[in-house]
Order: structure tokens, then C-alpha cells, then sequence
């Protein structure tokens, strides 16, 4: 099935850990886009945190959707991330954005991302390597950006 994942990392050396997050990505899933990196300003945060640099992976898997939000959470754990409150800066985040046009909600996951058509920081790369892209239950990427002020 084809899995679109966003990557974000605002502390430490966040080039260097998106990096490493997408190559043990490709541990996981067949990757067959990256998309370059996307410096953006931190959302929905009220303290000062550093910019972050975003990227969106599109690639295979025949993984049940849970199964594979767990090896994207176990990545990030052994990348150093720590929960500490939402939207907090962090070391990296790996989001499963949409996954072969499943729709779930579960306490663990939902599918699609229920903010993704929300945000530029997961909607421009994904243009950049999907320009076909299409989010499921809102529709072409190129469509939703636009649209976004």
C-alpha cells in the first residue's frame, strides 16, 4: 500500500536527524520519494522554539496500519524523542499521513491525518514528489494548498 509520511525535527541537529529517521525508514517501506527539505516556523505553540526542517517520504508497505505507526513511533524513540506536551519542540516527529486510502480512528492512530490538509509543512513536499498526490476524504494536494491562506 502507498504511505505518505511527514518528518519534522526543530532540536539538536535536525538535518542530521531527519537523515537518520528516513534511513531507518527504508528499513521498514520501499521509500520511493523524498522530498527535499522544507524550513518552516513552528505551529500552534505559544513558546519560542527553533524553526523546523520538514520532509515527506512516499513509499510501499504491506504492513497493517498499525503495525507500521509502531515502527515509526519505535523509530522515533530511538531517535531520542521525548513527549513532553503537545506541540512541544522535539528531536523528530514521523507522522503517518495517509496510508492506501484507509480511513481509521483508533486512541493509537487515525488515518488519514486529521490535520494534514491543515498544514503547508506536510501539503508542499508532498506536492514536490506526489504532484498527483490525493488526500483521501479531501482531495488533490494541489487542490488543498491552494486553498490554504
Amino acid at each position: 500500500m502507498k504511505a505518505v509520511i511527514a518528518l519534522g525535527a526543530n532540536l539538536g541537529e535536525p538535518r542530521k536527524q531527519l537523515s537518520s529517521a528516513i534511513d531507518s525508514i527504508r528499513e521498514v517501506i520501499r521509500v520511493d520519494a523524498v522530498s527535499s527539505f522544507l524550513e518552516t516556523k513552528p505551529v500552534g505553540v505559544t513558546d519560542e522554539q527553533p524553526n523546523y526542517l520538514n520532509s515527506v517520504i512516499i513509499g510501499a508497505s504491506d504492513l497493517k496500519p498499525l503495525d507500521l505507526m509502531r515502527s515509526l513511533l519505535a523509530i522515533e524513540t530511538e531517535l531520542g524523542r521525548v513527549r513532553t506536551f503537545v506541540n512541544a519542540a522535539r528531536t523528530i516527529d514521523i507522522d503517518l499521513i495517509e496510508y492506501g486510502g484507509y480511513f481509521m480512528s483508533s486512541k493509537e492512530l487515525t488515518l488519514p491525518h486529521p490535520r494534514a490538509h491543515e498544514r503547508r509543512f506536510v501539503l508542499e513536499p508532498w506536492l514536490e514528489i506526489d504532484p498527483d498526490g490525493f488526500l483521501a476524504g479531501r482531495g488533490l494536494i494541489a487542490e488543498i494548498l491552494s486553498q490554504l491562506k
